[in-house]
């Protein structure tokens, strides 16, 4: 047997652990590899023209995993993209755009808008967290094949 194989169980543990745990900047590929499914969500930030510390980003890879981290197993990577629109002219300008990469779904992309930098990151979390549960929810609501009548009694089922 494999030396990093797993049991179902094992993997469950793994999940559970993770699911409101802070994501990582990246997952390197051995990792992926052992573990497959129950890896960590990648969360990438990038910043255009406003500052953000090294505690904000910890901050925000933190509440991504406090809201999606639920959504682990159907989620392949986050970015979050934090810009100052319109320079130093001031106004309602720092937007947050939050994409999110989903397993065999189209993925989900939100964008808003604040003066407040911060209020904008929570509004994007906030609205991608639910952007997503729809998504799943939507995905699972689906039955997994589809019947087509041919009439007379006979019925085609579809993949």
């Amino acid at each position: 047997m494999h030396e990093h194989a797993t049991t179902k169980s094992q993997v469950g543990e793994l999940v559970a652990a993770r699911r409101r745990a802070a994501l990582p900047p990246s997952v390197s590929r051995p990792l992926k590899s052992i573990e497959g499914r129950a890896s960590p969500i990648p969360a990438h930030v990038r910043v255009t023209g406003v500052g953000l510390s090294n505690d904000d980003h910890a901050d925000i890879r933190r509440k991504l995993g406090m809201k999606l981290g639920k959504f682990a197993w159907s989620i392949e990577r986050v970015t979050v993209r934090a810009r100052d629109v319109n320079g130093p002219r001031g106004g309602v300008d720092q937007e947050v755009g939050v994409k999110v990469v989903l397993s065999g779904l189209p993925s989900v992309v939100v964008r808003r808008r604040h003066a407040a930098l911060h209020v904008a990151i929570d509004e994007a979390l906030h609205a991608v967290e639910q952007a997503v549960r729809r998504s799943v929810r939507r995905r699972r609501m689906k039955p997994l094949h589809s019947q087509v009548s041919l009439g007379s009694g006979w019925r085609l089922a579809l993949d």
